[in-house]
């Protein structure tokens, strides 16, 4: 499946399934009249379109587009970390496959329309109730992936970027926090499906199209 969205600064983002990347780089070449490679990006023949690859996570180390065809059929372990106000889902995941996981849900009060004292009041609890949510985000964290973390190749974060930001200072955390992926996932409020989902797109070949 190839999905397409803007690129902050220009150009699009493409994601790509790893076992259509073959065909899609056929075609990017058939398009463009040829191609030039240079390491993971493609620059066309006949217009100067470029193509910039960014191989999945765990595959990072790779420096080239055969390189990272080889690897492709055989990706490493890697962690998922998906977190709101709301809930939060961890797994360890084999391919696009959940090996482990542990998904909860957390009650955290919405806004109020009340001004002065009552807003103030509501704006400290919504703080205090985030702030358990990440410590309780954590220890689950720390239960499930802790163990496994020398086997992830990388970690890989989804949801509320602040929400994930303070579960991962949690200093337990830090071997995982070394192999965060830097991309972050747009999930919706995590439950067991939506981890399966991040799974399958957490292994996506994204590239930046220009223009």
């Amino acid at each position: 499946m190839v999905t397409a969205r803007p690129a902050a600064g220009g150009g699009r983002w493409v994601e790509i399934s790893p076992e259509r990347l073959r065909g899609w780089l056929d075609g990017f070449y058939g398009r463009h009249d040829g191609a030039e490679e240079d390491g993971l990006t493609l620059t066309g023949a006949s217009n100067g379109d470029t193509a910039a690859v960014h191989p999945p996570p765990g595959l990072e180390a790779v420096t080239d587009l055969d390189g990272l065809l080889a690897g492709l059929p055989t990706p490493p372990a890697i962690g998922l970390l998906l977190a709101r106000k709301g809930a939060a889902g961890v797994a360890v995941v084999d391919g696009t496959t959940v090996r482990l996981s542990k998904v909860e849900r957390f009650h955290v009060h919405g806004r109020t329309a009340a001004g002065g004292w009552s807003q103030q009041r509501y704006a400290r609890r919504r703080d205090n109730q985030s702030d358990a949510v990440a410590g309780k985000t954590a220890d689950i964290a720390a239960r499930v992936l802790l163990p496994h973390a020398d086997e992830l190749a990388a970690l890989v974060c989804g949801g509320d970027r602040g929400m994930v930001d303070a579960v991962l200072a949690d200093r337990r955390l830090a071997p995982l926090a070394a192999k965060r992926h830097p991309h972050l996932l747009e999930v919706a409020e995590p439950r067991l499906a939506v981890l399966e989902e991040a799974a399958v797109t957490a292994r996506k070949v994204r590239i930046h199209l220009v223009p």
